[in-house]
């Protein structure tokens, strides 16, 4: 599965000293092996990231963009490969694993214009006969480390906008899911990049991330992780006073007011709970539903989380994979029992299926008279776990939904425009969703506040922490 690839170094794919085995959460079964960094590999990888930089900044703006639109042409062409490599890397339906492919192509496309937009300006100063010239240069070296669940949209969140703002990357992507980052990187390669342009290793923590983290010449780094992982990194990026962005956990309140157009909101929320298992950063954790509308809500989202489909991914016919591993299932298990030991009632699933007896799988579930205190509720439970609690008025509402230290997303179903304003203002979040949880386009910007990370991923401010601000001025 991973025979072509491996680690990919100033512009070749090479296989190392080392490997790892790929399992699927499908079956347990092995996916494959895969090339292991060693310490060598990775400072390899910067050194031919470092070389690359100058062969960047000559390209020019308009040569980089061709190129990351070629790139786009090229993982358009291999659409079918890389969903069935995120399909059996993480188990999520191949429908779900194409269109996360086709938001990193979007990446790609959006940020390859973005490429010819780089301006500065020219300000008047005070000095006789003289002016000040802001100009704008890539930052330098990139460290790009992502996470499993969205194995392609992830990665192209990063490269894209480094490579449009002139930065060459040594992507890290997740040893768990590697395969659909390696042929991400391989359509890069095709582009006529400049080798040691983006560069891809895999490997221990001690092996890859300690080295490029260590290493003075990296002078951005970008994570999509934990909240516990973010915090070690600014303090390691501290060191070198590398720039830091990152995007890291969420715990997204979902408030279904009194004037909410039930079937709409059920019509969307159970399949955005559910989609990759409920492994996605911006899911609705904590859904608060008015008093009036709570029991109807409660049926009705059971009446369509029953009907969903588990298996395999790569079954057409398969609406809900598994988890990612054993340890995430152990987990899951973990909260609902402990959920339940303090009052919460179980409404649907809230098991192992007993239809599949291999596999990280676990039921849409659905847990009722669920209290702010529990775990499965004050922390993002990050799996196919709906907590449903009742409110009874607007301000209650805002002010519980406010009550975490995350601040991804956050969503609000309601018919009035002035209230729809209000949630918009109130919730403290970096995205806010009204009667709608489609957060993630490549020409919007991505990111969350307090314990949810710093900085944006797409938009024109996408493009912004992959640059420095020059100022010259001149007198004639």
């Amino acid at each position: 599965m991973y025979s072509q690839y491996g680690l990919f170094i100033d512009g070749s794919w090479t296989f190392g000293s080392k490997s790892g085995e790929v399992t699927s959460p499908v079956n347990e079964k092995p996916l494959g092996h895969v090339p292991l960094a060693t310490i060598d590999d990775t400072q390899a990888a910067l050194d031919a990231a470092a070389n690359a930089l100058p062969k960047l900044l000559q390209m020019g703006g308009f040569a980089r963009a061709d190129a990351l639109h070629r790139a786009a042409d090229e993982m358009i062409r291999r659409t079918d490969e890389a969903a069935r490599m995120i399909a059996a890397e993480t188990g999520k339906p191949i429908a779900q694993a194409g269109r996360e492919w086709s938001l990193a192509c979007d990446q790609f496309r959006w940020f390859g214009e973005e490429a010819r937009r780089i301006y500065g300006r020219i300000v008047e100063s005070r000095v006789p006969n003289g002016r000040f010239e802001v100009t704008r240069e890539p930052v330098g070296i990139v460290g790009a480390f992502t996470a499993w669940n969205f194995p392609a949209a992830l990665p192209a969140r990063k490269l894209a906008p480094a490579l449009a703002a002139g930065c060459s990357v040594v992507l890290r992507p997740s040893s768990q899911t590697p395969g659909v980052a390696m042929v991400m990187v391989d359509c890069l390669r095709a582009a006529g990049l400049p080798d040691g342009a983006v560069n891809l290793v895999v490997g221990s923590t001690a092996d890859t991330y300690a080295r490029i983290m260590a290493d003075t010449r990296v002078r951005k780094v970008s994570l999509t992780g934990s909240t516990r992982v973010g915090q070690q990194m600014i303090r390691d990026a501290a060191e070198t006073v590398k720039k830091v962005s990152m995007e890291l956990g969420g715990n997204a309140p979902l408030i279904i007011h009194d004037d909410a157009d039930l079937d709409a909101a059920l019509d969307l929320t159970v399949p955005t709970k559910f989609a990759n298992c409920g492994q996605v950063c911006v899911s609705p954790d904590r859904i608060f539903v008015h008093e009036t509308l709570h029991d109807a809500f409660v049926e009705g989202f059971i009446a369509r989380a029953s009907k969903i489909k588990l298996g395999d991914g790569l079954h057409p016919e398969t609406e809900m994979g598994p988890l990612i591993n054993a340890s995430r299932l152990t987990e899951i298990e973990g909260i609902v029992i402990g959920a339940v030991r303090a009052g919460a009632q179980i409404a649907f699933g809230g098991k192992r299926p007993a239809h599949l007896n291999s596999g990280y799988f676990f039921e849409p579930t659905v847990l009722t008279d669920v209290t702010d205190d529990m775990k499965v509720f004050a922390e993002e439970n990050f799996g196919p776990i709906a907590a449903i609690t009742r409110f009874s008025s607007e301000d209650e509402a805002l002010a519980r939904a406010n009550a975490s230290d995350m601040g991804l997303a956050a969503y609000s179903f309601t018919r009035s425009p002035d209230r729809a304003r209000r949630m918009a203002a109130g919730l403290k979040a970096g995205m806010v969703g009204i009667n709608s949880f489609a957060l993630a386009a490549a020409e919007a910007p991505f990111g969350g506040t307090k314990h949810s990370g710093m900085g944006r991923e797409g938009g024109i401010e996408g493009i912004e922490d992959y640059l420095d601000t020059k100022l010259a001025q001149f007198v004639f």
